[in-house]
């Protein structure tokens, strides 16, 4: 019997499993073991930390269905937060390597910022035909491909039969997509629920849509905004957390695209292989 260490984390009610790179691990079905909610730890993903060649560190996320992300918002937080506290990075603000590209990030305690690569394949008023309707929604990708649709009754949605058929929608095949739900608040406020991809239900958050929310979010309250330093949203996830985002738009396109919010310790141990 092998013995792998792992922590547990939290940001914004996504819990991930996160351990140190092994040599000649098959990640994949370790993720499916660990993450089982019952014979295994339970989580939403496993993560690895791993040397770098183009970065400071790399960050690997498995999701529960063994399938490679190539991002998540609220898991680079909690790698960020892991850094930290175990690895004691010589700079405040240090990179990680990521298969949407070099993030940078930063932590103090269990509270950290990571700056996303840029969004890219905007696309607003999208028709999507689901269950005899046609569904209006705007799609970009943050990392990993989102799918955002504003609901005027967002408790009452039902995100997982509809999530679940956009998800594998013909439109965004092969990869499918995250889909998020997402009601206004206020003119600087969403609240936002998601079926992700990989989990393949409804989490408590997603980081990167929740930057998608947010972005289309604004576009939608602000239409006439091309140019903007610094344009912030909040984003009220399904945990009740409210992770705050914020982005620069220049002649219409984002950069410099910031995600703050919670990175919790829940616990450390050993998981038996």
């Amino acid at each position: 019997m092998n013995k792998i260490n792992f922590t547990k984390m939290a940001g914004a009610g996504n819990d991930f499993i996160i351990i140190d790179a092994i040599k000649n691990t098959n990640y994949n079905n370790l993720a499916k073991k660990v993450c089982d909610r019952t014979s295994g730890i339970g989580a939403d993903g496993l993560m690895v930390f791993d040397k770098s060649k183009k970065a400071d560190y790399r960050m690997r996320i498995i999701n529960t269905d063994g399938s490679e992300a190539e991002m998540c918002g609220n898991g680079a937080r909690c790698m960020a937060a892991y850094i930290v506290k175990n690895k004691k990075p010589s700079k405040k603000l240090f990179s990680m390597e990521t298969l949407a590209g070099i993030i940078m990030a930063e932590a103090q305690g269990e509270i950290a910022t990571v700056k996303l690569s840029n969004p890219r394949d905007y696309k607003e008023n999208i028709s999507i035909p689901v269950a005899g309707k046609s569904i209006k929604a705007s799609f970009i990708n943050t990392g990993v491909p989102h799918t955002v649709i504003f609901v005027k009754n967002l408790e009452n949605t039902d995100v997982l039969k509809l999530g679940k058929l956009i998800r594998y929608h013909k439109i965004f095949s092969p990869k499918g997509t995250n889909v998020n739900f997402i009601e206004k608040i206020s003119s600087d406020l969403v609240a936002i629920r998601t079926y992700e991809r990989g989990v393949e239900d409804e989490t408590k958050a997603c980081g990167t849509g929740s930057v998608a929310a947010a972005f289309v979010a604004y576009r939608n309250f602000n239409p006439t905004v091309t140019n903007k330093e610094c344009a912030k949203i909040r984003v009220k996830t399904r945990s009740g957390e409210i992770l705050k985002v914020t982005f620069d738009i220049k002649a219409g396109s984002v950069n410099n695209v910031w995600l703050n919010g919670s990175a919790k310790f829940i616990a450390k141990g050993e998981f038996y292989v």
